[in-house]
């Protein structure tokens, strides 16, 4: 698979320095600019990645086919600075998103992100919950969200992602607060109220570490009353849709959630 780090040419790019944080921030070309922008946040175990990932993620598409103006935090890795510095920066973009919506023209703000830029999606929209900021859509793709371990994440062999590199990546995420009582925006399937939270839509292999995780998040905003399309397909490759583009489960993957991006871009 040819891997880009960089944008095509029905994408303009430009860097901005946020709060301390450095952001890539992606527009539409060729098209017109939508009125919705996507905080984007890329994957690698909190370990790993960069800001440039955002090329090779679904938010390149949502560029490309909506016009939607998408936001790459660079976020502190946690070989750096544990936790709370990777959801703090991204949070800090989105106050920036949030404070700038007129400007941005933002009358729709959606966060997203794969693996473990699903799970700090999923608490950078718990956080702005409870500090008063409207997400209109979540969008945490196999999501690592669990500090503890799953009936999926246990002894999983996957070569991408895999019990051995989750729990170093937790480990050096959480260093001495894994052993206090470990905040949602931590480990967000620590959360106890997820009420208010935005419409989610999200996938995942069956196979894969974070099934679980996925599954039970869905089912806890479900029955808050969260409106959630989660689809699992048949495979045990962590990250499918960018592994093995070429693959129909992959097509189909990506062809679902563009339909309920779109539905959620035109309600």
């Amino acid at each position: 698979m040819k891997i880009q780090l960089r944008p095509d040419s029905g994408v303009k790019a430009d860097k901005l320095r946020i709060d301390g944080v450095p952001t890539l921030v992606l527009k539409p070309a060729k098209i017109p600019e939508a009125p919705v922008v996507v905080l984007w946040i890329h994957g690698g175990g909190y370990i790993l990645g960069m800001k440039e990932m955002v090329y090779m993620s679904r938010a390149m598409e949502l560029v490309k086919r909506y016009g939607v103006t998408v936001f790459s935090p660079g976020y502190t890795l946690a070989w750096l600075k544990p936790y709370p510095a990777a959801v703090n920066d991204c949070f800090r973009v989105l106050e920036y998103i949030d404070a700038h919506r007129h400007e941005l023209g933002a009358e729709k703000v959606m966060v997203g992100g794969e693996s473990a830029g699903g799970g700090l999606a999923a608490a950078v929209c718990m956080m702005a919950r409870d500090r008063g900021i409207r997400v209109d859509l979540q969008m945490p793709l196999y999501p690592m969200l669990s500090n503890a371990d799953t009936d999926s994440s246990r002894d999983n062999h996957g070569r991408v992602w895999n019990t051995r590199r989750n729990h170093l990546g937790w480990r050096l995420y959480l260093r001495s607060n894994a052993r206090k009582n470990v905040s949602p925006y931590a480990s967000p399937a620590r959360q106890t109220d997820y009420s208010g939270l935005p419409p989610c839509c999200t996938f995942v292999g069956e196979g894969e570490p974070f099934y679980r995780e996925t599954l039970d998040y869905a089912a806890a905003l479900r029955a808050a009353g969260v409106d959630v399309q989660v689809d699992v397909y048949p495979t045990d490759i962590h990250a499918f849709d960018i592994i093995k583009p070429e693959e129909d489960i992959s097509k189909e993957a990506v062809r679902r959630f563009n339909t309920y991006f779109e539905k959620a871009i035109r309600s």
